[in-house]
């Protein structure tokens, strides 16, 4: 009788293995040898699973993408709504060890994008993502005045552009300057000055 094979059981294994090797070695050791070890499995079953490199990316993505949702939309923020807003978006930026793997993968997918279209659909999902989050942001500061475009923008390039210093240059942008600089530029959306 042929063994049944459970794919979906299969593949979050995989999962838990990657982010296992992501996580204490960051996403550039996530190698399929590497998962393979991790999880007890040959490379080339492994491969049955992610053909290429990029496919293991979009997989690790869809991971971020499902985990930063769950994060953002969390029902125990309490507070001003500029506090909650803050709170929200934080979650998006690299402020802990699994958020800065996280933004490891986005960046990693980034560099994909141009020669891979699974990439770049991934990462058109996660900043279509990211802007709705800069939307709410902007409308939850903004109160009844109309969501203008331009602030919403300028979040969302703020939003990514912290995220990138901080990858590439976390001793010049450790986690309470990120802070500090998103909630200064929170209270100027607020005020209606940006």
């Amino acid at each position: 009788m042929p063994k049944i094979v459970d794919h979906d059981a299969r593949r979050a294994e995989l999962a838990e293995a990657m982010w296992r090797v992501v996580y204490r070695d960051g996403v550039g050791a996530a190698t399929v040898r590497s998962i393979a070890a991790e999880a007890g499995w040959s490379p080339s079953a492994l491969r049955h699973y992610f053909a290429t490199q990029t496919e293991l990316l979009v997989f690790a993505m869809d991971h971020v993408m499902a985990k930063a949702t769950e994060r953002f939309t969390a029902e125990h923020r309490t507070g001003t709504a500029r506090d909650v807003v803050q709170g929200m978006l934080e979650e998006l930026l690299p402020l802990d060890r699994q958020r800065a793997r996280e933004a490891e993968v986005w960046l990693l997918l980034a560099a994909r994008t141009q020669v891979d279209p699974a990439a770049r659909e991934r990462m058109t999902q996660a900043d279509d993502g990211v802007r709705r989050a800069a939307e709410l942001a902007v409308a939850q500061l903004t109160g009844d005045r109309p969501v203008d475009d331009a602030a919403v923008a300028r979040l969302h390039a703020l939003l990514d552009g912290l995220t990138l210093h901080a990858l590439l240059h976390p001793d010049r942008l450790p986690p309470h300057r990120i802070r500090g600089l998103l909630a200064a530029h929170l209270d100027q959306l607020a005020a209606g000055s940006t």
